[in-house]
């Protein structure tokens, strides 16, 4: 696992090696996935590591909506949650 907010320039050496020695990716971000910073990145490791990868660069983001709710509620249904996350991982390991 890495912190790419730590990382700055970003260490694209550091990530692919990553992936290629697992052959698994996953990029989560808490900004909305769409035409994303999060998007462009999983096309790019997968562009480089396609041949090592055992599944696809999944990706999972905020729902896509205008703004952050301000209810609770709503907010933790928008935000990638820790189960949310852990059933992507789930489902990445399965692959």
């Amino acid at each position: 696992m890495m912190d790419l907010r730590t990382l700055f320039p970003l260490d694209e050496d550091t990530i692919m090696k990553s992936v290629k020695k697992t052959g698994k990716c996953l990029v989560v971000t808490e900004e909305p996935s769409n035409n994303s910073f999060a998007r462009a990145l999983s096309g790019k490791i997968q562009e480089e590591c396609f041949k090592y990868l055992d599944a696809p660069v999944m990706t999972i983001g905020s729902e896509n909506m205008p703004a952050i709710p301000l209810n609770s509620i709503l907010e933790e249904t928008m935000i990638p949650s820790t189960e949310k996350v852990k059933d992507k991982i789930l489902k990445l390991i399965g692959y």
